[in-house]
């Protein structure tokens, strides 16, 4: 019987509400399949399951807020050979437990924050709104069938109620976790920095001649570039492809670049381009525009939000020509680039213009050193010399 548990979808996300099951009890699901939209600081994210089987129980309700490891489901494979003889099934099987190793031997002390609230008959719908407004449910009356609180009741609670502070919107709750994300790696991790000027010519030329037969929706934009370089450089400078946890390193070799990503309601995320080495430009422009779309529309999946290994940054748009960036941990680097500009430079004895741009590289000094940072810059810098072989 495999576990499927609520996942961690950021550095400092300790928990998530369960606002939809996508499967019911009693489905098969298949390893990929979205099976439940879990409510974070960051957004709705539909999550995958990483088992096939049957859903054979759902053991927390939509409207609960629930901690990182917490078992939410039961999956059974059903491949695995049936079990024989008399003996009864042992019930400790199906009671809800925090996934290990994070408690282990521990079972269900999962709801430890409100126990008495889950005993109340009431509608997930009135179970968020009374989150959103501050409203106990416990100290409400329910006018539903059973007894069950509405969302009228919730209303109604609301307008016989002192005036309370507001609820503190999504943004605002977005930009209190970056703030303890950000604050967490400057107190954690020890950066250094170092810098680059790339020369852009042969890059912007090349994409130049590849769009002039393309239709506009198909042009490859020269961000799609950057990835593929800085996910190929990687391969050379393998341990800035990596996380920091549990005061070690752990190398990892899918390598997934993670695309920061502005929000409309302010704030970014930054989820991963899965597998970006090995996608053709043409490839990687088509996921980057859906993973654009999908994120401000708050459709991301899980393991987008898990997975990258690396973060690049582009705040050329906005005009800056340097970004000094800020490693999301557990990551143990990020990439910065900055504004194409124009510029007397040299070439083959002779001062020419030039487009070029500046890339930083962010890195933890636990992991790497200057040296190897240097390394993967002059591998960049190569890479986009030639960028008909990317």
């Amino acid at each position: 019987m495999a576990e499927f548990v609520m996942p961690k979808l950021g550095a400092d996300m300790s928990a998530g509400t369960l606002t939809a099951w996508r499967k019911q009890a009693g489905e098969t699901v298949h390893r990929g399949d979205i099976i439940a939209e879990v409510e974070t600081e960051k957004g709705n994210i539909d999550v995958e399951v990483f088992a096939d089987g049957t859903l054979e129980k759902i053991l927390i309700e939509p409207g609960e807020k629930v901690p990182v490891g917490t078992v939410m489901a039961l999956i059974r494979d059903d491949s695995a050979a049936p079990r024989t003889g008399t003996a009864p099934l042992d019930t400790h099987e199906l009671q809800p437990k925090l996934a290990e190793p994070q408690r282990p031997k521990i079972v269900p002390a999962r709801r430890t924050e409100q126990p008495a609230d889950r005993r109340l008959a009431i509608s997930p719908s009135a179970r968020r709104l009374a989150r959103e407004l501050g409203v106990d449910p416990a100290t409400v009356q329910g006018t539903g069938h059973g007894g069950a609180i509405t969302r009228e009741d919730i209303e109604q609670a609301v307008k016989g109620a002192a005036p309370a502070a507001p609820p503190v919107d999504r943004a605002a709750r977005l930009r209190q976790t970056i703030a303890a994300t950000m604050s967490r790696s400057k107190r954690e991790i020890p950066h250094y920095y170092l810098s680059t000027t790339v020369d852009m010519h042969r890059a912007l030329e090349w994409l130049g001649e590849q769009n002039a037969s393309r239709p506009v929706a198909e042009r490859i934009l020269y961000g799609a570039v950057i990835l593929k370089a800085v996910a190929s450089a990687l391969r050379e400078v393998p341990e800035l492809n990596a996380t920091w946890q549990n005061n070690q390193v752990a190398l990892i070799d899918s390598i997934n670049v993670g695309v920061a990503i502005s929000l409309r309601q302010g704030g970014l995320v930054a989820p991963a381009l899965h597998d970006t080495d090995k996608l053709t430009l043409e490839e990687l422009m088509r996921r980057m525009r859906d993973l654009v779309n999908r994120t401000r529309s708050g459709s991301l999946r899980s393991s987008e939000m898990s997975d990258p290994t690396i973060t690049v940054t582009n705040l050329g748009e906005q005009g800056v020509e340097s970004v000094y960036a800020v490693i999301y941990p557990p990551q143990v680097a990020m990439v910065g680039v900055g504004k194409i500009i124009e510029r007397p430079w040299c070439v083959d004895g002779q001062i020419v213009p030039r487009r070029v741009v500046t890339m930083t590289l962010a890195a933890d000094h636990r992991v790497s050193d200057g040296h190897r940072g240097g390394v993967f810059l002059t591998a960049l810098d190569r890479l986009l010399q030639h960028p008909e072989k990317l």
